[in-house]
């Protein structure tokens, strides 16, 4: 450099890897040894020295106390309550050296020691090691843990888990052992996981009857919130009736009236402003039953075979086996737990033919065929047979109705419609068989009609305010409801309302988008609109319509582009539908690209 200063400061940061480590593991020794620790902690008849910086680092409480103005923050003998001897050795020497084994022994000791010394993190880890070991036995017990402590998380997980295991958790003594409160929220949840609403009747029962004295104050207020109008006549009549509990109060026996009053209504032709409609007249998640979404066709127009289902538990849609034959504008129907695909159309081939879905076996099975092959007609199952309403092909429009007997797989004719529909939109109603719109050849219509089983006969109703074909028609709360469709090749997003007493028609909130060829389906007090075509593309979208707050809003996406597709709704055990949605969600994940 010769004589020359340089003119600039420089500077360099000189490091030592892992000397912090070294540290503390210096500091570590000096705790084992009993070196420079400065202060005794005890708790549970321990007393462990240690080193006041090291607790201060790790733990804002023990921080706070020792750089506190209080003559707490001088102490060198510290004594701390609520917390085991041993559980806090751990912690401390945690403080050392950032290390501890968790096991289902000491996991709660922990989260509530942590908790109170704030050692966040830790914490933390007890949480996700507790979450990791839930079971019948230790859920509700957890939960208690979870919330005297404020870690909410944890509250939820267990709530997750008690309400998706609620069949065995309620086999455990801990369960008995829950207050009212917290068994009311959880019979209250609409995801609670059980078969039926008898199920949630008798445990409300057993935990009440667990100590009958101090708790039979709280059974109205438990039974309702259990559905009791879905629960079946026969087990009303001969165990809810009877039972003294329910017959001694009031309340219980009002909530009784309003089941029987329910079923009357089913069965009758009382009017529709007689019917109880309220959260306990609608199933909840697990049991409502899932959407089955079959065929149709797509963007390039072909045919398809694939079926998607939608369950509202799981709130996803999952492929399940594909049909034996593609088929566009098909009939689809439920009936005692299997579905049905009739008709429709595979290219050019209008089909006769008809197939069975087993949810059970995951598997399609060949029926006898209709008389009449045909696309765009409507399906209705009527309390056992299944009828085939109107329809198209190429050449004609059908007012022709065909009825299958199920059991013995037979097809016979029964009276024809007042006028041909193609496109028709059919459901039921107490009984009755409505056919609403279609097209007969040259115009959409806006005519409906009635047919009455027993009498073997269709009659007129009033027509609607819009002619539509390719609509979609479902019941929910003894009114039906139209929705989408075609007007002579527009598609429509208006929705109109049938009241089958006044026979009148009005206009609900129409759908975000207009959708021809739209599959509709009621689950759960909600309807959803799946699919369609907007005049310009398919749609693989869905939207769900609140009938209580008259809204529309857009659901879970389907796979598949589709139009003409049938949808209907089938009913499942809540162990079905949850092998079903397990076993696909897990293989379409499998099979998802990175």
């Amino acid at each position: 450099m010769g004589d020359k200063l340089i003119e600039e400061p420089t500077e360099s940061t000189f490091e030592v890897a892992g000397m912090i480590q070294n540290s503390f593991n210096k500091l570590f020794e000096f705790w084992e040894k009993d070196i420079l620790c400065d202060v005794v902690i005890r708790a549970g008849g321990k007393s462990i020295r240690c080193h006041r910086n090291v607790l201060a680092c790790c733990s804002p409480y023990f921080q706070a106390m020792f750089t506190s103005p209080l003559a707490e923050s001088r102490q060198t003998d510290i004594t701390i309550r609520d917390i085991d001897g041993v559980i806090l050795e751990m912690l401390i020497k945690f403080a050392y050296t950032a290390k501890i084994v968790l096991n289902p022994s000491n996991a709660q000791a922990l989260l509530h020691a942590s908790s109170i010394l704030q050692l966040d993190s830790l914490a933390k880890a007890c949480c996700d090691f507790m979450i990791s070991q839930l079971h019948p036995s230790n859920c509700i017990g957890v939960r208690v843990l979870a919330l005297s402590l404020g870690q909410t998380e944890l509250v939820s997980k267990a709530d997750v888990y008690t309400k998706l295991n609620f069949p065995e958790v309620v086999l455990e003594e801990e369960f008995f052992t829950i207050n009212a409160k917290h068994l009311e929220e959880i019979i209250s949840a609409e995801d609670l996981f059980v078969n039926n609403e008898v199920e949630v009747y008798e445990v409300v029962m057993k935990w009440v009857k667990y100590d009958v004295d101090k708790r039979k104050e709280f059974l109205p207020n438990l039974l309702s919130k259990v559905h009791l109008p879905l629960m079946p006549m026969e087990y009303l009549r001969m165990f809810v009736e009877s039972d003294s509990l329910v017959r001694k109060n009031f309340e219980c026996r009002d909530l009784l009236d309003e089941a029987r009053h329910y079923h009357l209504w089913q069965k009758s032709r009382l009017p529709t402003t007689h019917l109880p409609v309220n959260k306990r007249t609608q199933p909840r998640k697990c049991y409502a039953g899932i959407i089955f979404c079959v065929g149709g066709r797509g963007m390039n127009g072909t045919p398809f075979s694939s079926i998607e289902v939608f369950s509202p538990f799981f709130e996803k849609w999952v492929k399940l086996q594909e049909m034996s034959t593609c088929r566009r504008h098909v009939g689809c129907i439920s009936s005692n737990g299997k579905v049905y695909a009739i008709g429709g159309c595979d290219n050019f081939v209008h089909l006769a033919s008809a197939e069975v879905f087993d949810p059970v076996t995951n598997k399609w099975s060949d029926l006898a065929p209709m008389f009449t092959p045909r696309r765009g007609l409507g399906l209705c199952a009527m309390g056992g047979p299944i009828y085939a309403v109107g329809g198209l092909d190429d050449t004609l429009f059908y007012s022709v109705v065909e009825r299958y007997d199920v059991n013995a797989d037979i097809w016979s004719s029964v009276a024809s419609m007042n006028c041909a529909r193609g496109g028709v939109a059919v459901t039921k109603l107490k009984g009755l068989m409505f056919a609403f719109g279609g097209n007969s050849g040259s115009v959409s219509l806006k005519t409906c009609e009635v047919y009455d089983p027993h009498l073997n006969k269709w009659n007129f109703i009033a027509s609607m305010n819009q002619a539509r074909a390719g609509a979609g028609a479902v019941v929910v709360n003894g009114f039906i409801y139209v929705i989408g469709g075609f007007e002579n090749n527009v598609p429509l997003n208006s929705v109109e309302k049938y009241d089958p007493d006044n026979n009148e028609w009005k206009y609900v909130c129409s759908m975000k988008i207009g959708r021809g060829g739209v599959g509709a389906a009621p689950l759960g007090g909600f309807i959803y609109a799946i699919g369609g075509h907007n005049a310009t593309h398919y749609l693989n979208s869905t939207e769900i319509y609140d009938v209580n707050q008259d809204r529309w809003i857009m659901g879970p996406e389907i796979s598949d582009y589709r139009a003409g597709a049938g949808v209907t709704v089938c009913s499942l055990t809540a162990e079905n539908m949850h092998s079903i949605f397990q076993s696909n969600l897990l293989k379409s994940c499998i099979e998802e690209p990175d």
